[in-house]
């Protein structure tokens, strides 16, 4: 009978199998209830119901409270922003530019970046500091944010600066690496190093700004406008391999001067004919300006012409000076072959006013010679130089009165001189039927014919 009647229990289920139907778990309260109702009884609800009721009660605390302190803060941020602040980071000095990817960031003296707080209540901004330690973070910001620059503003808000910050391109790496935190004391920091990798040509504008704010979490509820440079692009790293230097150096390849591209047409026609660095190039175009221009062709209009003369003018030129013996003479010249002074036949000539009253036809072969002959010349520093040269000087003329001795860029007179000029250095076809001008130690060639007719400055 025990058989027969579990065999009766089961077929109601083997019947909804049956049918494609199954039964469903009761839930967890409805097991509780039914328990409860079984039980008959009041108080094994409660007690079934309360670990559910605890839990509930702590989940709607937790974020009744976590709620109400994001309104605080949020509160409070807004209420910051908004007000006024005298406080403004700045950074020291401008920016060394150009910049390149993957290149240390530095001030215009090549100097790390250093940054002050600065007060701004009274008509002058100040240096200020604090009496705490704040910790500033420098961000890259897109080129045409303006606030207290061009739109006559003196103040913005952290919302507006926050949202001109600029950063990396999908897949790449972080816009600005290095020490990007910084700490600040006693109202000045000094970042450490920092570069770009990646260039700014995929902004709006294509030019960044760096800029520097306060890390929240530092500012001790004190609004301290952020700091922000000069917008500025950045090239990639190639560009630098072909950047032009300003001012150039002596020693430089003559293809880093304006309008002079590397294995371009100026540069190949220069290097046959041996002028490879910025020196050898002033250097002919101080003793021989038309020559230097015949040699970088037609293409050098007189507009490139002028930029790059312009450029190797501001060339650093050291204080090597190199000496031309002769039997009766001893000439010193600049390192671009420009006269600083000599002796000729015992007598001193150590100024420009002294230079100019020498028989110029005779400078101009002493200087011929001293360019072709340059390989053999005596190379010593300025001041070396003139000890010696005073000291034969005293020996071949000792009641001779010695004048103090100008630098180079006086030698020539503020007066206009007429002197023999030659065209082709290394040739004895000279030319005679030319004036060589000299105004402020800026020589030019004023030529009766010459090849291209045009006026030929020299320094």
């Amino acid at each position: 009978m025990a058989a027969k009647r579990i065999l009766d229990e089961m077929e109601p289920d083997q019947d909804l199998r049956r049918i494609g139907k199954s039964f469903r778990p009761r839930s967890f309260i409805s097991s509780i209830i039914g328990e409860a109702f079984l039980g008959n009884s009041l108080q094994n609800i409660c007690t079934a119901l309360e670990p559910m009721l605890r839990r509930v009660n702590e989940e709607v605390e937790r974020k009744l409270v976590h709620g109400a302190r994001s309104l605080t803060w949020s509160s409070s941020m807004r209420i910051h922003m908004l007000e006024p602040s005298n406080l403004q980071l700045v950074f020291g000095k401008n920016l060394s530019l150009p910049i390149f990817t993957g290149a240390k960031i530095g001030d215009a003296e090549n100097n790390p970046l250093q940054l002050f707080i600065v007060d701004k209540s009274g008509d002058e901004s100040v240096h200020t500091t604090l009496p705490y330690q704040i910790q500033v973070e420098i961000v890259v910001l897109n080129g045409d944010f303006s606030h207290g620059e061009l739109a006559n503003s003196t103040t913005w808000s952290m919302e507006e600066f926050n949202n001109s910050i600029v950063k990396e391109r999908k897949g790449k790496r972080p816009l600005l690496i290095g020490d990007v935190l910084v700490n600040m004391k006693n109202g000045f920091a000094v970042v450490g190093d920092i570069e770009f990798t990646d260039n700014s040509s995929w902004v709006r504008g294509k030019k960044f700004r760096l800029g520097a704010r306060v890390v929240p979490s530092s500012c001790h509820g004190v609004r301290i406008l952020e700091a922000f440079t000069e917008p500025f692009a950045v090239k990639d790293h190639r560009g630098e391999l072909y950047k032009k230097h300003h001012p150039p150096m002596l020693n430089d390849y003559v293809w880093r001067l304006e309008k002079i591209s590397k294995d371009g047409a100026f540069h190949k026609r220069l290097a046959s004919n041996h002028i490879n660095t910025v020196q050898e190039f002033l250097k002919l175009f101080s003793v021989d300006p038309p020559k230097l221009r015949r040699i970088l062709g037609a293409g050098m209009s007189q507009k490139k012409w002028e930029a790059v003369i312009k450029h190797a003018r501001t060339c650093i030129m050291g204080n090597k000076v190199y000496i031309f013996h002769g039997s009766h003479f001893t000439v010193t010249l600049n390192p671009i072959c420009q006269v600083v002074k000599a002796i000729i036949n015992g007598q001193i000539y150590a100024n420009n006013q002294e230079l100019s009253s020498i028989n110029q036809a005779n400078v101009k072969n002493l200087v011929r010679e001293a360019y072709i002959n340059w390989g053999s010349l005596e190379e010593a520093d300025d001041l070396l130089s003139e000890t010696a040269l005073l000291e034969q000087a005293g020996e071949q003329c000792p009641n001779h009165q010695l004048r103090p001795f100008q630098q180079f860029d006086e030698y020539f007179p503020d007066k206009t001189m007429d002197i023999v000029n030659y065209s082709d250095v290394g040739s004895s076809n000279w030319q005679t039927n030319c004036t060589y001008h000299v105004d402020s130690g800026i020589g030019y060639y004023i030529m009766d014919s010459t090849v291209d007719g045009d006026l030929a400055h020299a320094s």
